[in-house]
């Protein structure tokens, strides 16, 4: 029924708009997304309740400034802000296991991702990008791609702003690069993207997931409801990615970074062919691109020392990247919070990069207990601390690349959070 109101839609500027009006739904949590999809269902005529077991800072901030109509509860969760809901939304962050879910599965509500809340409200064509690492680069070359080509396009999802905070402005003939989690995709139900992209997978949140099938069957979720009209753009290098394809019903296309460079790239460059764009204008994206904060970011040049932000080297396979692409001697920054990680994985290649190791945060036992037989380590109690023992341990030419290998959530609200404080310690101490 959806899909046949997106198809006879075209021209509004949202679509399915009553589908909410009126129902009784409740947003679990309140962090970005789950205010701008509170906001969002408020603005057209749903009866919105939110509920958020959190009760900082941020979060205050962000209750402040709902609508005084929309019901909240922070601090808890209550089966009252479940039961005789017509809807439950849920944000990303919200693990499928947390309590308010077991009530609604307990009452037979159904539950759905924002990014579908906002997918059934929107009237423009939406690229979806997941993998386990390069999707916020891959989404935002996409954007920049489709700018260059003259069309207009909305660069959201996980990369920052939330789908639900922008569809409202969204048109039938408009463009949506989606960065997707596959924390995003454990709950939708009807999502279906145009083109979806793997980029690759590699093992991470086991924190989250029981195993690693379980992590994948998540991320190939964001083709399941995709058919022959569509397109799933897959990683030909990655023998399991590129397996996915024999359970997919949409037109798959490859890409390979053998052909390119860059991985990235090569993805960007298979949207684009079948969007009809040419490959010479992605390259001049591409040499214009002068990357992300927070990925491989050189922060600045100390005493001949150069400093590195890679805070979203959330992983194993984002550290090794770095690693493998910094030339000089490394002394690495790393810990956070750990998610079921194998340190052990990358052992040979951090030994054989890193001269020195520096560890912060709640993971950091573990990781010496792997690494301590074969490296200096020393541990810091915060970020601060870690800067300048990293910079003690230093010689002329060394590079101090801070690449933590884990989460940020135990001592920092997210990694743009930690990597800002490493830049402000960097600058402080310079």
């Amino acid at each position: 029924l959806l899909r046949t109101a997106r198809e006879t839609s075209l021209g509004e500027l949202m679509i399915n708009q009553d589908y909410f009006k009126n129902k009784r739904v409740t947003v679990v949590g309140l962090g970005r997304s789950g205010f701008a999809c509170a906001v969002l269902l408020h603005n057209i005529g749903a009866q919105v309740s939110i509920t958020e077991r959190g009760n900082n800072g941020q979060v205050a901030t962000y209750a402040k400034q709902l609508p005084s109509a929309i019901k909240r509860e922070l601090g808890k969760h209550t089966p009252e802000f479940i039961k005789e809901r017509d809807l439950i939304v849920v944000s990303p962050g919200v693990d499928n296991k947390s309590q308010p879910l077991v009530w609604a599965k307990q009452f037979g509500i159904p539950i759905i991702s924002e990014i579908e809340c906002a997918w059934i409200l929107c009237p423009g064509t939406v690229i979806a990008v997941t993998g386990t690492n390069g999707k916020t680069t891959t989404a935002t070359l996409i954007g920049k791609v489709l700018e260059s080509a003259g069309k207009r396009v909305f660069i959201l999802g996980n990369i920052g702003t939330p789908f639900c905070a922008q569809v409202d402005e969204i048109r039938s003939q408009d463009f949506v690069s989606l960065e997707v989690s596959s924390f995003q995709l454990e709950t939708i139900e009807s999502f279906k993207p145009k083109i979806s992209v793997i980029l690759n997978f590699k093992p991470d949140h086991l924190d989250r997931y029981a195993n690693l099938s379980e992590y994948l069957s998540a991320k190939t979720r964001i083709f399941m409801n995709q058919d022959e009209s569509d397109y799933l753009v897959l990683n030909y290098d990655d023998t399991l990615v590129k397996g996915l394809a024999k359970e997919a019903s949409a037109r798959v296309v490859y890409f390979a970074s053998r052909l390119h460079s860059n991985p990235n790239f090569a993805a960007v460059i298979s949207v684009a062919s079948i969007l009809g764009i040419d490959a010479s204008l992605c390259r001049g994206v591409f040499r214009s691109f002068g990357g992300l904060p927070h990925r491989l970011e050189r922060v600045l040049i100390f005493k001949d020392r150069e400093f590195i932000n890679d805070s979203k080297a959330t992983n194993l396979d984002a550290t090794a990247f770095a690693l493998l692409n910094t030339k000089k001697p490394v002394i690495l920054i790393a810990g956070g919070r750990d998610k079921g990680t194998d340190y052990a994985d990358i052992q040979d290649l951090v030994c054989k990069r890193v001269k020195y190791l520096v560890l912060i945060g709640e993971a950091k036992d573990k990781i010496k207990q792997v690494y301590q037989a074969r490296l200096s380590i020393t541990e810091a109690s915060g970020l601060e601390e870690a800067v300048k023992l990293a910079f003690q341990k230093s010689q002329p030419g060394d590079c101090i690349l801070f690449s933590p290998m884990c989460s940020s959530f135990d001592m920092f609200r997210n990694y743009e959070h930690r990597g800002e404080v490493f830049k402000k310690a960097v600058k402080e101490l310079a």
